[in-house]
């Protein structure tokens, strides 16, 4: 198998700001990026936000449920709506999904995590075959939970070996906060811990001190991990042939 690039949309990416709905336009540019790795020989895995602000307008709401049982009926018919728009948009390009739920028990009993490997990498042998992953917020509560998307997707990625994570945000990656510029490449993370604002949208769950520990655990595990802006995945094709300037690299330490 091609060496496997993991690829994180957050809720900020995937839906509008304005009323948590899905953003067709945004989701277009997302599946045409991702096509056109595949097409050019990378196997890419997507681990995709979205589902519980997918389901929100369905039940009226002006923001992110606050108790447990709502978030879980929004996911229920929000996740529907993320995979057929999905299903849709890839077919396009003659690529099929498929959708994996899980929940942190699926990653942390041994049985249940070779089996979760072994599917996704029955799925990956598959070149036409793009894999979507989300946690399965319709039945997990707190301690089923693997915390939030940006920690599952590096999860997954150690789990498969991946070279590669890709975390898409709704900005171009990590500022300064001395100059507000992008931070282009950081050898240490633990150096720049401190400069995330944990700042979260009305629909979305994770912020920038997220990202940055599911970085932590991630070069950690030898995975080089890049933050880059979710609404501009045309970048992805440089990111990943290291052009400078469209993302925060974070170097994978020596294993």
């Amino acid at each position: 198998m091609e060496t496997l690039t993991v690829i994180k949309a957050g809720t900020g990416v995937l839906t509008r700001a304005s009323d948590g709905t899905l953003d067709g336009a945004s989701l277009v540019r997302l599946v045409t990026a991702i096509a056109g790795l595949v097409e050019s020989g990378h196997r890419c895995l997507l681990v995709s936000s979205g589902a519980v602000g997918a389901g929100v307008s369905a039940f009226g709401l002006g923001g992110y449920p606050s108790d447990l049982t709502t978030k879980q009926a929004c996911a229920a018919v929000g996740q529907a709506r993320l995979m057929h728009t999905y299903g849709s948009l890839f077919q396009n390009f003659n690529l099929a999904v498929a959708q994996v739920l899980l929940t942190a028990a699926d990653l942390q009993t041994p049985e249940r995590r070779q089996y979760v490997s072994d599917t996704l990498h029955r799925l990956l042998a598959e070149p036409n075959i793009v894999p979507i992953i989300n946690e399965n917020d319709s039945v997990a509560v707190e301690e089923l939970r693997v915390g939030d998307n940006d920690m599952l997707s590096s999860q997954v990625a150690a789990l498969l070996g991946a070279k590669t994570l890709v975390l898409l945000t709704s900005v171009d990656g990590l500022l300064s906060p001395e100059t507000n510029e992008l931070v282009e490449d950081v050898p240490d993370v633990n150096a720049v811990l401190g400069f995330a604002k944990d700042e979260r949208g009305r629909f979305s769950i994770g912020g920038m001190a997220s990202k940055l520990q599911a970085v932590k655990n991630s070069v950690d595990a030898g995975i080089t991990v890049h933050i880059a802006h979710g609404r501009k995945p045309e970048r992805l094709a440089a990111i990943l042939a290291g052009e400078k300037g469209v993302s925060t690299r974070f170097a994978a330490n020596a294993q």
